[in-house]
């Protein structure tokens, strides 16, 4: 691993004279620093891969006339004690902002020194050692032993003009890291117009203010020492357990500036809001959603139509909805990418396309005003953000609109695969607030609630996959069925529908035409068509060796043929699966010759499966997965004529406990061997205390990966 520079926004935006690299080596490295000297290391750290002595970071907010700077620092001495952390201190790594604000020049400034035991300091030169690869830039740390120190920071500062309102990129972040840190600082100034919101989390050290001689201006500092390290394993969220910070400078001139900033602000500049109330989250959106837009098209879709619920018709209304103002305009946009044709005025004055999420609320809340369907408004967080009452930062928020029809309906993100309650799994079963909306315009209460949550019962993947043999045993043709309900299939939608999957079933539910078919003049149509055409199989082309890539990893198997069709895009439903079916050749790594016998990884076929590595069995943190889930695997192998099968004994598995499980049954039944595996993840989250109980059926799992049965001449 190489050190990825914490530049945490560490850009330079045209470093000010008075701010020469002597002047910023002398800010971390001059005569006030207390720990150039800081060598030694406690005795209970002599065993550890590396020790953070120092750590130091600093931010600074301030205004010059209209011109606003933000100053980021960063600092960090550590002790390499072993190889590996050699290794890891070798290369510092660091890029420069994609999306630099306008008219902004970027530079970083960064200085590495190593300090070797006998106290000589060998000084880097970054400018000259730097080499840019792939728009990142490098440097090589060289001669770099065990046992040195290497003292190393980054100075940043972003300048940019502003008379209007402007949030700063958040930031949240643990105190601790991989390796224990014995000093910590952190310090934060601000002066008038800037308005942060800053707490420490998880028994972090407290925010204290320095009182400075200027009352305009302001100082802030946090101290903590000897914080542990963490391996910061798998499925774990840190800012939910570890001590950690997190804050948001918004700069606002004046009064109207301060009503229109997207945070929950604090009354005054002078003060550091902590905590973000019940309260707090009413008056921000008592009036930021509001039925508007014109229902004429929802009103014309609806005519004629009749149905057995509020339920159904809320649903139907959504999907309509979704292709309308959504994956109607899909192709446009692509096309107008591939510079085929201009295609937007294609769709009259003034069409309605939903981007954001609040545009979405408020036609839908529009909607279920003029039919009389109660709904409140749902604010949320997800899990990784900690408690809904622990929220501060107003971009963590995510927003849901709940239909109180007889079975409730929540509505999350709009997007070409979003389902009624289907929402984002980071938010389930957590605790939020219902702002009700009184005669469905006007919000007028707020309430805790707890959101429903989706079970392994109704998250699932089923794979069945029935594999033949070729004659002379050299390859095997495979014919694999999948379908996933619930989250199981948000991610394989994104990865194997394309757009123009699902635009096209659009097109074809609600009698809707392709925005080429708006085109008048015959020949320009004839044109446009024949070029999307092509961009569409040009798409097509790309997949193929892509889809056959992830099965070669996800079966670690060598194939090739391989097709992949889409029977069902699952668009429609919890409980509507998407299903796709591949069929491919095998041509290595499944089949091997043991004289006239054959051996095969049949434990290949449910797929690749977590590996729990030795280092990984003590756990302190507690568990938290994406979501309940099951997973069946069906391997169907037809025995060839000839040849019998043994090894079956070590394919019927069965652990299960409170957390999980794992089952596994084979059988033979005229010349075909059927396994029947399944897995299921229980819960979500598990305390630290069942982690050995999760292991048991993640291991079982594993196992049965490795496992091969024997294809025996019959004599």
């Amino acid at each position: 691993m190489k050190i990825q520079l914490l530049i945490l926004t560490l850009l330079t935006t045209c470093l000010s004279q008075s701010q020469n690299k002597d002047e910023i080596k002398e800010f971390f490295w001059g005569k006030n620093d207390a720990y150039k000297s800081a060598t030694t290391l406690p005795e209970k750290y002599k065993n550890e891969s590396a020790v953070v002595i120092y750590k130091f970071e600093d931010y600074d907010f301030h205004k010059f006339g209209k011109n606003v700077t933000f100053r980021s620092a960063y600092r960090k001495r550590v002790k390499l004690n072993d190889q590996a952390a050699v290794t890891d201190f070798s290369e510092f790594n660091y890029s420069e902002k994609s999306n630099p604000r306008y008219g902004a020049v970027i530079k970083t400034i960064i200085g590495i020194k190593v300090i070797k035991p006998n106290g000589t300091e060998n000084m880097i030169d970054t400018e000259k050692e730097a080499v840019t690869v792939d728009k990142e830039k490098r440097v090589a740390v060289p001669n770099l032993e065990i046992g040195d120190i290497i003292d190393f920071y980054s100075y940043s500062t972003e300048t940019f003009s502003s008379t209007l309102e402007f949030g700063f990129d958040p930031v949240e972040r643990t105190l601790g890291e991989n390796y224990p840190i014995l000093n910590y600082k952190l310090t934060f100034q601000t002066e008038n117009d800037f308005f942060v919101n800053f707490n420490t989390y998880n028994n972090g050290p407290e925010l204290k203010q320095i009182p400075l001689d200027k009352n305009s201006e302001r100082k802030y500092e946090i101290v903590a020492t000897d914080i542990p390290k963490n391996d910061f394993p798998r499925w774990f969220l840190p800012l939910v357990e570890l001590p950690c910070y997190k804050f948001q400078v918004y700069f606002a001139r004046s009064g109207k500036f301060e009503q229109r900033a997207e945070a929950f602000l604090p009354e005054k500049e002078n003060i550091i809001k902590k905590t973000v109330s019940k309260e707090d989250i009413f008056n921000y959106y008592d009036s930021k959603f509001f039925p508007s837009c014109d229902l004429g098209e929802v009103n014309a879709f609806l005519k004629g139509k009749t149905f057995n619920s509020d339920s159904e018709k809320v649903e139907s209304v959504y999907y309509f909805m979704r292709h309308q103002f959504y994956t109607r305009y899909i192709e446009a946009f692509i096309i107008n990418d591939a510079k085929i044709m201009y295609p937007f005025g294609l769709y009259g004055y003034d069409p309605i396309f939903f981007n954001k999420e609040e545009q979405f609320i408020n036609y839908f809340m529009n909607f279920l005003k003029k039919n009389n369907i109660e709904f409140d408004i749902i604010v949320a967080t997800g899990k990784e953000n900690g408690p809904i009452k622990d929220v501060l930062i107003q971009q963590n928020i995510r927003i849901l609109l709940k239909v109180n029809t007889q079975n409730p309906l929540y509505f999350g993100i709009f997007e070409p695969y979003a389902v009624p309650n289907q929402f984002d799994s980071s938010l389930e079963g957590t605790q939020a607030y219902a702002l009700k909306v009184s005669k469905n315009k006007k919000v007028s209460d707020i309430e805790e609630i707890t959101l429903p949550s989706l079970t392994y019962k109704d998250n699932i993947s089923k794979v069945i996959t029935s594999i033949t043999l070729a004659t002379d045993f050299t390859t095997a043709n495979a014919h694999k069925v999948t379908s996933l309900y619930g989250h199981n299939k948000e991610f394989e939608q994104d990865n194997k529908i394309f757009f123009y999957d699902y635009v096209n079933e659009d097109y074809e539910k609600y009698g809707t035409s392709s925005v080429l078919e708006l085109v008048r003049n015959k020949k320009d149509k004839e044109k446009y068509k024949k070029e999307y055409a092509a961009l569409i199989e040009k798409y097509k082309q790309n997949q193929v060796e892509k889809f056959k890539k992830e099965i070669e990893d996800e079966c670690d198997v060598k194939v090739d043929k391989h097709e992949l069709t889409i029977n069902k895009s699952g668009r429609f439903g919890i409980n509507d699966p998407l299903v796709f079916t591949e069929n491919f050749n095998i041509t290595s790594d499944f089949i091997k010759k043991a004289g006239n016998n054959y051996i095969l990884d049949i434990g290949k076929f449910i797929s690749s499966q977590v590996d729990i590595e030795d280092k990984e069995h003590d756990r302190t943190n507690n568990i938290y997965s994406q979501f309940p889930r099951t997973f069946e695997y069906i391997i169907e192998l037809n025995i060839p004529q000839g040849y019998a099968l043994s090894g079956l004994d070590k394919l019927n598995v069965a652990v299960e406990n409170e957390t999980g499980s794992f089952h596994s049954k084979a059988e033979i039944k005229e010349d075909k061997l059927t396994i029947i595996s399944t897995k299921k993840y229980k819960n979500s989250y598990e305390p630290n205390a069942n982690w050995k109980k999760m292991i048991a059926f993640l291991d079982a799992a594993y196992q049965f990966t490795q496992e091969k049965v024997l294809l025996k001449k019959i004599q």
